[in-house]
């Protein structure tokens, strides 16, 4: 085993969960969900078999933004806990072996932040600089405006600073001056701060808008803004040499690559696989995985210590902004045909099983696809049950809908009357009522029950995480085959995309005497051909992961 194939590079087969605490369980009855609740329910992640918590902002909050329009960086909101609650957490995600990670959103500040209060009062101020600001707005100010349904400029003017400042986001989160040395410095102590809490790295928010000094008046003069992200990074390892940083980067992937550093990986230790997640849904809805193929055989190898994070769902709206026009009305038509469903025109506000008409052997398909893509997992809270969203919520918020725990009322989220919710409950045949972790926990067949096998058999496949793929020839178009070797082991994963059966012949062995491929999700055992290859049925919407299984070999299923 190399030095680099060990438990310090735990984030290549980790299993991440992300939530937001306000919408996980409420211990007080305030109809919003606090660390004390999550405490309390962490044996659930870690029976999924969940490896590393990653936590939505738990900051003191304005909660325009829910908890992204920060006010201080070093606090937990009062409505959630405290930081002994918080450390409390902490220790008991580790006794299980759980890391836990946390959102670094520090391209901005809420409006309400102490610092900006100081910066738009006085030009004088020390905080002043720590923004950016002009008098007046460039001739492009409405050009990349991320929310066209909210916003129309990226800059604001602000009476009292008589000034316009920057926001790419919100015109009430006005964005920091990363190029400013004071604003640097201040990220690293609180970087250095949490890390001191016990976090084991960070999600880092919007990290092209973060490093994009654009705005600045003497952009072309400043040094290149990954030279910030290396600096980062080495703070990082300097302090802790087994935390990460997990970039939010939603780029063509020649750019995206770019965010991983040099071939040493020295700026982000993750990056989200945007593209990938979006040509999988186009091949969804095709029924072809054509799509996916090619954006795998596209997307850039990542640095031998860095990896891919792979998902089906996040918080946010599920972006379709890499696809073409014609692409995203494809995904559109399939998915949300409503215009209540999507959101900006470029995505869709909806889970999985709506997309899907809650037919359960597709969604199964589809998490068994993410678990064994190259690249690192990442489940979204409620994925495990296969819980739907919520179109009355507004916006993004519609996925952001409270733990469905029980079939009691509010899901036994909550004993507040259903008004005092942080967010309203699913309803309809995806609800409480049909879907919640109780009944799943006592049905051999449900989600939660599929997914845990799926994270068990992901954790005993080092092929999966630490091998190399390749993508299987084969006669039959609706099925992705790949094959995940390292060292000497073999695991060969089928789907099938369609409604339809199919059937694939697999060169799987130079010779096929005595090799068998052993399903590691059914226990079932299927001989090889004596040439070395196999011809495998595999039912409609149908999954299988195959370990090629040798004379003499040792194997567990």
């Amino acid at each position: 085993m190399r030095l680099t194939e060990t438990a310090d590079l735990w984030w290549k087969n980790a299993v991440i969960y992300c939530l937001d605490i306000e919408t996980f369980f409420d211990t007080d009855g305030d109809g919003r969900g606090d660390i004390r609740g999550l405490s309390q329910r962490i044996d659930h992640l870690a029976e999924l078999g969940v490896t590393c918590l990653w936590l939505m902002p738990f900051y003191p909050t304005p909660d325009r933004d829910d908890g992204y329009d920060i006010t201080d960086f070093y606090g937990v909101d009062s409505r959630l806990g405290s930081h002994g609650d918080l450390v409390e957490l902490i220790t008991l995600a580790q006794d299980r072996g759980i890391r836990v990670i946390a959102d670094l959103v520090v391209n901005h500040t809420s409006d309400q932040h102490p610092w900006f209060q100081s910066a738009r009062s006085s030009r004088d101020s020390p905080y002043r600089d720590w923004y950016v600001w002009r008098d007046e707005p460039p001739p492009d100010a409405d050009k990349g405006v991320v929310f066209p349904d909210q916003e129309t400029s990226l800059w604001q003017y602000d009476e009292q600073a008589g000034q316009y400042y920057l926001h790419q986001f919100y015109k009430y989160q006005p964005d920091l001056d990363i190029a400013h040395p004071e604003v640097r410095e201040e990220i690293m102590r609180v970087i250095g701060f949490w890390l001191q809490m016990g976090l084991s790295g960070f999600r880092v928010d919007a990290v092209p808008f973060l490093i994009d000094t654009a705005g600045a008046l003497d952009a072309a003069n400043l040094p290149d803004p990954h030279d910030y992200l290396r600096d980062l990074r080495a703070f990082l390892t300097r302090r802790t040499g087994r935390a990460i940083l997990l970039g939010e980067v939603n780029l063509p992937y020649p750019d995206t690559r770019k965010f991983f550093g040099d071939e040493d990986g020295d700026e982000l230790t993750m990056c989200f696989d945007f593209i990938g997640m979006q040509k999988m849904y186009l091949s969804l809805a095709r029924q072809n995985p054509a799509e996916l193929i090619e954006a795998l055989r596209e997307r850039p190898d990542p640095p031998e210590e860095a990896q891919w994070g792979t998902f089906v769902r996040n918080h946010d709206e599920l972006t379709l902004d890499k696809l073409t026009d014609e692409e995203r009305q494809e995904v559109f038509s399939a998915f949300g045909p409503d215009k209540d469903m999507q959101l900006y025109g470029r995505g869709l506000r909806r889970r999985l099983p709506t997309m899907l008409g809650n037919d359960l052997t597709r969604i199964k398909m589809v998490y068994s696809l993410l678990f064994s893509l190259p690249g690192t997992p990442v489940l979204f809270y409620g994925e495990e049950i296969g819980m739907g969203e919520n179109l009355a919520a507004e916006g993004r918020s519609a996925v952001r809908t409270p733990m469905q725990w029980t079939n009691g009322p509010n899901g036994g989220f909550s004993t507040a009357d259903p008004k005092q919710l942080a967010g309203p409950v699913v309803e309809g045949e995806l609800g409480p009522e049909h879907v919640n972790v109780a009944a799943q926990r006592r049905d051999p067949d449900s989600l939660l029950n599929w997914i845990k096998l799926l994270i068990q058999r992901y954790r005993e496949s080092p092929e999966l995480s630490w091998g190399t793929c390749t993508i299987l020839e084969h006669e039959s178009p609706t099925v992705f085959a790949h094959r995940s070797e390292y060292e000497s082991g073999s695991v060969i994963a089928l789907h099938n995309f369609s409604a339809e059966p199919a059937e694939v012949t697999l060169a799987v062995a130079g010779s096929g005497v005595g090799v068998r491929v052993a399903d590691l999700l059914t226990g079932k055992l299927a001989e090889v051909d004596t040439d070395g290859t196999l011809r495998h049925p595999i039912g409609p919407y149908g999954c299988c992961w195959l370990r090629v299984v040798h004379p003499g070999d040792r194997y567990i299923v």
